[in-house]
């Protein structure tokens, strides 16, 4: 018979799974200043706290798969786990930031909470060990997103290589299939799927719990020298993840998205953050 059953993602103090609060992965897209990332957590957390969710401090210290090469990739990586290290000590959350090499495995485990591994490197084997085996060795997690490419049921081949890198501290993120030409969708049955992936054949631990990243799923990607978005159905795609039973959401959040450095055709506003975490946590409850 296949193991179903769900495992957990502790993730600093915060255990993200089955029977658990909604978890809240958020902030800006790209850590573009030390005073921008308290900014954003400072506000995020507060809005989390004042619902009883618990809060996880996401950016990028570098974006390595930008449209072009002209646009702004980050602050790069001694400064930005500089600043996580202060945005954690500061705010008193765990954090999470994206990988985007083996070499980077090491320093990132020492930083944050949460290794990510973006979707595009899902399968990229190296990638995948070398944040296992480091999460692993410091007592941190894996959250591997994935693969606008991939079916639900084939995030079990990055789990699989993950577990037998030693790490079983994971969690896995749907962000949006491709679609034909500027377009994602969001597979819900597939979601719910991915909720009950069987992972028997070389675990005893269950499926791993799994968080919709709202903003990235709202992508129109191809659409020009800058991707383009829908972050009017944030809320929408956020109140339907919910309804589903995910662990986690996951938001980008800016002061001023057309300012950003990236995304800021997907991130969403402080004011409509409160509204579709206010309504995650109302589902949630029912």
């Amino acid at each position: 018979m296949s193991n179903t059953s769900p495992r957990y993602c502790t993730v600093g103090p915060i255990k993200i799974g089955a029977d658990q609060p909604l978890a809240i992965i958020a902030g800006p897209c790209t850590l573009e200043s030390l005073d921008l990332g308290l900014e954003v957590g400072r506000h995020c957390k507060a809005v989390c706290e004042s619902l009883g969710l618990p809060y996880i401090f996401k950016a990028s210290f570098d974006k390595a798969n930008r449209s072009s090469i002209s646009s702004k990739r980050g602050i790069g990586i001694e400064q930005g786990l500089e600043h996580f290290q202060a945005i954690k000590q500061e705010l008193g959350v765990p954090t999470t930031t994206d990988i985007h090499a083996p070499e980077q495995a090491e320093a990132i485990a020492q930083a944050v909470d949460l290794i990510q591994i973006p979707a595009f490197l899902c399968r990229q084997t190296d990638l995948v060990v070398a944040s296992a085996e480091e999460a692993q060795k410091h007592g941190k997690g894996v959250n591997i997103k994935k693969g606008q490419f991939l079916s639900p049921r084939e995030m079990a081949g990055p789990v699989r290589k993950a577990t037998e890198a030693g790490c079983e501290n994971l969690m896995l993120t749907e962000r949006g299939t491709f679609f034909g030409y500027h377009r994602l969708v969001n597979d819900f049955i597939g979601i719910a799927d991915m909720m009950e992936l069987d992972c028997s054949a070389f675990s005893d631990a269950g499926s791993p719990p799994v968080c919709f990243d709202v903003t990235h799923s709202t992508q129109l990607p191809g659409s020009g020298e800058q991707t383009g978005g829908r972050p009017d159905r944030a809320l929408q795609l956020a109140r339907a993840a919910t309804a589903i039973g995910v662990h986690a959401l996951f938001v980008e959040c800016h002061p001023n998205p057309k300012e950003a450095w990236s995304d800021g055709a997907t991130q969403v506003g402080f004011e409509l953050f409160e509204q579709i975490i206010t309504s995650a946590a109302k589902i949630r409850m029912i």
